[in-house]
């Protein structure tokens, strides 16, 4: 279908952003004059000087994010349109000269004794940036001087390198072989591949199994190369900065504690035999005397699929979400009926489904729905992460308002949760509760054990690479074949195929960024709780959590909103929720 066949009320108005391309580019224009930061150097050492700073970068974020906004929906529309390629170019350039223009700023603030910083912190003029003051001064044993930050700022698009390659290579370059389904030879792709490996048709899972494993089998060497570029250019960082390691960096980018994920780490390889049990009774439930890895993604109860409209998908969704409250619910159908959702799937539309929200406007989602019952998950889910913008951006001032990837899935899981458990309790259907349970556990299981998988590998493939070994396919794969029989167990056949399914994770690309994942359905499903529960205060301080953009660290912000992960027992009683829908889906079943 083409865009100019979908109805106006199911695309996203962009006219809210700037009305017309004449007033995109009027604006671009306007934005060229404004890179004069030049007259701050040297001068950020007084409380009316850093504001004067502050608020003069920021008007002209501000008006550069709207610009990118714009550019970006527009792109997303119709990938195939250079016009819109050609403005994404432009705002990206835009952005490297503006980092490299304000790179005197931090070492030239780090420079400044501690109780000065400090004391910036606590100045009432500087409360919209106590906390950005406050981090300033615990990294300041991290931060270059002016000439050698200047330099960093300059190599993010080099250091991009090993991605750019990987995304060439996966999307454009990887000679996915042809393969015969729905009656007819087409080429196997990333999206066919997965329709495939959750779909009824074992001979024809297995067939696409080997195909798109052997694809990648063909340039792994070439892969492997890649992957360990990215690792070298997150050590090359850790060196000059002086951190302990690649995965302290990331924690203290974004104030994180190290006993947050070794908790995560820890409970799940604590509840590894829970995931066994699950492997074992899906081999039992298929029937099948080898349960390989190609097996373990359909569901395991058949004709459960919702099928409903747009329309109806988001009525449910509103009904699920309701113990979240009226202002809740009015913000959703705000959301669907002043257009903030572009719905359909359409020629050259990006695929997949994102929301995006920049301050100063209100957030965009896009879907492209089909009426399945993972698409109706997807509205609820992404319209989280749009009010989780919303609430942020209405309640916090610029400097903060943004907040960190680390909390980012926890509204729109805790939304997912929300619904799920309102269709479980509503549902007469056993079948329909069957399939509910089984789409939760596997959520569980993706979301929760599948990304500390990931994140188990990141840390010892850096491990590995920061003591010398240089990574190659071999060891890496050795590394990932070990990790898979860990986590899935001894009823899962582990077919060599598996051993370099690392190479094909783009989300590597972007270090230690899977386990967020984990910790953030791990608090969702903590809030979530609390909130059916009716628990006091449990509503009120997740709004506040919604509210609380980048005001704090994320840790102390999930611990307000009723989710601890400093503490153990957050991350076990996930695990349990995991062990208590298995024993529910095994008595429903009739399995004991």
């Amino acid at each position: 279908m083409e865009r100019k066949e979908v109805q106006t009320k199911y695309q996203w108005k962009t006219e809210d952003v700037f009305e017309s391309d004449e007033a995109w580019e009027a604006a671009f224009s306007a934005l060229k004059g404004r890179i004069d930061f030049a007259k701050f150097a040297g001068t950020l050492n007084t409380p009316e000087n850093i504001l004067a700073y502050f608020r003069t970068e920021e008007a002209l974020s501000r008006d550069l994010m709207r610009v990118y906004l714009y550019a970006f929906l527009k792109h997303d529309e119709d990938v195939r349109v250079s016009k819109y390629n050609g403005y994404l170019a432009r705002v990206m350039s835009f952005l490297t000269r503006l980092e490299a223009e304000t790179a005197f700023a931090v070492p030239e603030l780090t420079a400044l004794p501690d109780e000065t910083l400090r004391a910036f912190a606590a100045d009432e003029r500087l409360k919209d940036y106590d906390y950005m003051l406050t981090r300033l001064a615990a990294r300041k044993k991290y931060i270059l001087s002016e000439k050698e930050e200047r330099i960093l700022a300059q190599t993010g698009e080099a250091m991009s390198a090993a991605r750019d390659v990987f995304e060439m290579l996966d999307n454009a370059e990887l000679n996915l072989p042809e393969i015969e389904y729905n009656g007819k030879r087409q080429q196997l792709s990333h999206g066919l591949y997965s329709l495939i490996m959750s779909g009824g048709d074992r001979k024809k899972r297995e067939e696409a199994f080997k195909l798109y494993y052997g694809a990648y089998r063909k340039i792994i060497n070439t892969l492997a190369t890649t992957y360990y570029g990215n690792v070298k250019k997150d050590i090359f960082y850790k060196n000059v900065r002086g951190y302990e390691s690649c995965l302290a960096m990331a924690l203290f980018d974004e104030d994180v504690d190290r006993s947050v994920y070794d908790n995560l780490v820890r409970a799940v390889n604590h509840a590894a035999p829970v995931m066994h049990r699950y492997m074992a009774l899906r081999k039992k439930l298929l029937g099948y005397d080898e349960m390989h890895m190609y097996d373990i993604y359909p569901s395991l109860v058949e004709n459960a699929e919702l099928k409903l409209s747009y329309e109806e998908a988001y009525e449910l969704v509103l009904k699920g979400l309701a113990p979240l409250g009226e202002e809740y619910l009015a913000l959703l159908r705000k959301g669907r009926d002043e257009r903030w959702i572009d719905v359909c799937e359409t020629e050259g539309k990006r695929s997949g489904a994102y929301s995006i929200g920049i301050f100063g406007t209100h957030p965009y989602v896009l879907l492209n729905y089909q009426p399945t019952t993972h698409d109706v998950f997807t509205i609820a889910h992404e319209m989280g992460h749009s009010l989780h913008s919303w609430f942020s951006n209405s309640n916090q001032p610029q400097a903060k308002a943004d907040y960190t990837i680390f909390v980012a899935e926890v509204a729109s899981t805790v939304n997912e949760v929300l619904l799920l458990k309102h269709m479980l309790a509503t549902t007469q259907d056993e079948n329909l509760k069957k399939y509910l349970l089984n789409y939760f556990m596997d959520m569980i299981r993706t979301t929760l054990f599948r990304q500390t998988q990931f994140a188990e590998f990141e840390e010892r493939a850096h491990a590995m690479a920061e003591a010398g070994e240089p990574l190659n396919k071999d060891n890496l794969s050795a590394l990932y074949y070990e990790l898979n029989r860990s986590y899935y167990g001894d009823a899962v056949t582990h077919d060599r195929e598996i051993e370099i399914e690392w190479a094909r994770i783009p989300h590597f690309y972007r270090s230690f960024y899977v386990y967020k994942y984990a910790t953030g359905i791990t608090a969702a499903i903590a809030i979530a709780n609390r909130i059916l529960a009716g628990e006091e205060g449990a509503l009120e301080n997740y709004f506040k959590f919604l509210s609380g953009g980048c005001s704090t660290d994320p840790v102390s912000l999930l611990r307000m909103a009723g989710a601890d992960l400093t503490k153990e027992e957050t991350f076990a009683a996930a695990m349990k929720e995991f062990e208590q829908s298995l024993d529910e889906f095994e008595k429903l079943c009739g399995v004991k």
